[in-house]
């Protein structure tokens, strides 16, 4: 069912309705007083327009009779909106008003009914005597098509483009992908989906050179969508409103900030004479602040303790300016230690710009001025002669000479100083002379050569002073006639895959001549049998081998140790006890009484450190872990202890009570050797770090002296047995002989003084003097070099 929806209006008196019955003769104007009204015939059981007939908006379609004069019509119009239902109950008596008004008159009633015929009934569209309306824009793209769902015609129109530009914020993106990622889409041929589905291409998008080649040849206006992945183009106002912000300029260019204010509430006739709120004061308007009480309090508090001070005079004010050096203006200070300022020498005859003949250069004179340097000239300048003071030229040499001269000012001392007239030799500790300290050695007296020039690792002199002993690199032991330099013994203990001779070490023990050397996972207990005195050499072998007669003897906790008895052959060469160590032991030291000996094997882990009982043929290790890379190890010269290097730090033990009494801290990064002085309070330690560092065990862990004279790394370093004298050994050839004096009584420090340097021995593969060893009486010294050789210096 179809209705008719029509606004009505309510109709006017009737005496008022006859001006417009006079202009209906020649055609009712009804646009003159009021809006036409459209009539729409709505279809309120399918929601949908009639297809058939069209929208008429064309003036003059539908009118509603408007009685009423132009003022009324807009009130009527505006009250429209605002009827309520009572009023359409009462439609039926507002048109038998309106009929009634128009029945008083008689002349037209016939006028009447066909104004009403013809305002109340649909015309024919079809009758070409009836003028079309214009239909607007949407409505010329309607057409008619069957709706696939009801199967009914219906009017589809075409999608209105709503025209707007870029800046509108109402506009939407043809892409409804939503809050999805784009780059999602990189490897589809389309960018989204339009909001009917489809998809949307990827447009074609132009390289780096040609956005290079936009930027530089034109302006910019377009920016990238990363939505539409192509470039929007910008209008003239966007691309303004850009530049005004790129200025840091208000976007608005028709906003005025400099605008007069308006003064609402202020001006002659404006004054406000009632308040703005009617509210009572509140409470706290009457009452004191406690805030400010507070503060005054503080006030009164500063004021009696004295730190404010009411009506205090001020103090004379500063000058602004003050001179660099204030001698005229302001009086100096009565002070002895105020120094003046350097004042400018006064200016010479050769300054002056019509000098006489003899202060101006010739030739030669110029050549040699223009040739010094500027620090080694008489004069900073050139003298010249003009002929009169306008002709002067500027001084280009015046900003520098002013800017010295400043500097002069602000280097200058402040105050005078009084000169300490010291003599640099007098801070210099006073040494003896090197002649009141002999004898030490100063001179090569022997020198023993090896064969095939093996490179020397170690060197040991007995206790009788009448042998020495050479461990090579080939893997023998030597035995040399001290004073002759004659090779007296040797033993072949290494060699191929036994290796070198690392080590080879006296005992202590005059009574006997017996020496350890120590291979590739060996130690040997070894005496020259031959060329000792029958008595030397039967006490020799007895204490060797005298353990081997107790069935106990050998016998160890450790498994890796293993005391054998060489057979006869080997005995009667020399060879008394064979020892297998693990690892390869690099050092061998023995105990002041002979019976004990200690070995070094770096590669040992754990049982780096060994010590060896000859009376049992027994073997311990005194520490179950060993902390850090153990370095060189030594037996107190009096006392039961016993030191340990390692890398960084030398460890002092105690045997007896199995406790750690000290750690030396030399500063140095990698430890080479060590060696105690036979009063036993001292000790001394070289590094690779080219340093020797003095211990004075009574004075801290710290060293007592540092001492640098070797330009490479140390080797060895060695207290003479009796003389105050040690020495110092590097890869640099050369071997230091110091003197020291370590006094008995605590109120004074040790005395080291420098003696001499002994130069002889060559390096090679990057190695000099690897060990050094006195003499036990004689102020000599045995050195071993890796070329080959070893040499006895005397003085």
């Amino acid at each position: 069912m179809i209705f008719s929806e029509k606004r009505k209006r309510d109709s006017a008196p009737a005496p008022q309705a006859e001006a417009p019955l006079v202009q209906a003769e020649g055609g009712i104007d009804m646009g003159s007083e009021g809006e036409e009204e459209e009539e729409e015939d709505v279809d309120f059981v399918t929601g949908a327009e009639p297809a058939e007939e069209e929208d008429d908006d064309d003036e003059g379609a539908f009118p509603e009779l408007d009685l009423e004069d132009g003022g009324a019509s807009g009130s009527d119009e505006s009250g429209s909106g605002d009827e309520d239902e009572d009023e359409d109950e009462d439609e039926d008596e507002d048109d038998a008003s309106s009929i009634a008004s128009f029945s008083t008159v008689a002349s037209s009633v016939s006028q009447l009914s066909d104004l009403i015929a013809k305002n109340t009934v649909k015309p024919d569209e079809s009758d070409p005597s009836i003028p079309r309306r214009q239909k607007l824009g949407f409505e010329a793209t309607a057409r008619i098509v069957r709706s696939q769902a009801t199967g009914e015609d219906r009017v589809v129109y075409d999608e209105i483009d709503a025209g707007y530009g870029s800046e509108s914020s109402t506009e939407d993106a043809p892409n409804t992908i939503g809050n999805v990622p784009p780059e999602w889409y990189d490897d589809m041929p389309h960018i989204g989906y339009d909001v009917n589905g489809k998809k949307i291409l990827r447009p074609a998008t132009r390289d780096e050179l040609e956005r290079f080649l936009e930027n530089t040849e034109g302006e910019a206006n377009t920016v990238p969508s990363e939505l539409m992945q192509t470039d929007v183009q910008l209008t003239p106002e966007e691309l303004q409103l850009i530049r005004r912000l790129e200025k840091a300029q208000i976007p608005d260019a028709d906003y005025d900030p400099y605008q007069p204010m308006d003064e609402f509430f202020t001006g002659k006739g404006k004054e406000m004479v009632m308040p703005i709120s009617g509210r009572e004061e509140p409470k706290r308007r009457f009452v004191k602040s406690k805030w400010e009480h507070e503060k005054v309090m503080r006030i009164v508090r500063a004021i009696r303790a004295g730190r404010i001070v009411p009506h205090k005079p001020k103090a004379p004010p500063k000058p602004q300016f003050y001179a660099l050096w204030s001698s005229s203006d302001v009086a100096p200070a009565p002070h002895a230690m105020d120094a003046p300022a350097p004042q400018q020498a006064p200016p010479t005859t050769a300054e002056s710009y019509n000098p006489p003949a003899e202060y101006l250069f010739n030739e030669e004179e110029k050549q040699e001025w223009e040739a010094q340097e500027p620090e080694d000239r008489k004069l900073a300048f050139e003298p010249r002669k003009h002929g009169a003071l306008r002709l002067v030229p500027a001084y280009k040499d015046f900003l520098k000479e002013r800017f010295e001269r400043c500097l002069d000012l602000y280097l200058a001392p402040r105050v005078r100083r009084t000169k300490l007239n010291i003599d640099p030799e007098s801070l210099v500790p006073k040494l003896p002379s090197p002649r009141e300290l002999r004898p030490f050695p100063v001179s090569n007296s022997i020198t023993y050569h090896h064969p095939d020039n093996a490179r020397v690792r170690a060197v040991s002199v007995d206790p009788t002073g009448t042998w020495l002993a050479s461990a090579c690199e080939d893997g023998v032991v030597r035995v040399w006639e001290l004073a002759v330099g004659r090779c007296a013994y040797s033993w072949k203990l290494g060699g191929g895959s036994v290796g070198a001779a690392h080590a080879v070490e006296w005992c202590p023990d005059k009574e006997i001549a017996l020496l350890a050397a120590t291979t590739t996972n060996h130690v040997h207990v070894l005496s020259p049998l031959p060329i000792l005195s029958p008595a030397v050499a039967s006490a020799s072998s007895k204490r060797a081998g005298a353990a081997f007669a107790n069935p106990v003897a050998g016998t160890t906790k450790m498994a890796e140790v293993k005391w054998t008895r060489p057979n006869e052959s080997e005995r009667e060469r020399g060879i008394l006890v064979a020892i297998e160590l693990p690892g390869t032991p690099k050092q061998v030291t023995w105990h002041r009484k002979g019976d004990y000996f200690a070995t070094v094997a770096g590669d040992a882990g754990n049982k780096a450190i060994l010590i060896h009982q000859l009376s049992r043929h027994q073997t311990q290790s005194p520490f179950k872990r060993t902390k850090g890379s153990v370095q060189k190890v030594a037996f107190h010269p009096t006392k039961p202890h016993f030191f340990v290097v390692t890398q960084r730090y030398i460890r002092l033990y105690d045997l007896v009570g199995q406790t750690l009494l000290k750690t030396l801290m030399p500063g140095l990064k990698w430890l080479s050797s060590v060696d105690i002085h036979p009063g036993g309070d001292n000790l001394i330690v070289g590094s690779y770090d080219k340093k020797l560092c003095w211990f004075d065990l009574d004075l801290g862990d710290k060293p007592f002296k540092t001492i640098r004279y070797h330009s490479r790394a140390l080797r060895s370093v060695k207290f003479h047995p009796t003389l105050p004298l040690f020495a110092s050994s590097s890869d640099d050839g050369t071997v230091q002989i110091f003197h020291g004096t370590v006094y008995s009584d605590f109120s004074s420090n040790a005395l080291i003084v420098p003696l001499k340097v002994l130069r002889g021995h060559g390096i090679r593969d990057g190695l000099g003097v690897l060990d050094v060893r006195w003499h036990p009486r004689e102020p000599w010294i045995i050195t071993a070099g890796a070329d080959g050789t070893t040499r006895l210096w005397c003085e």
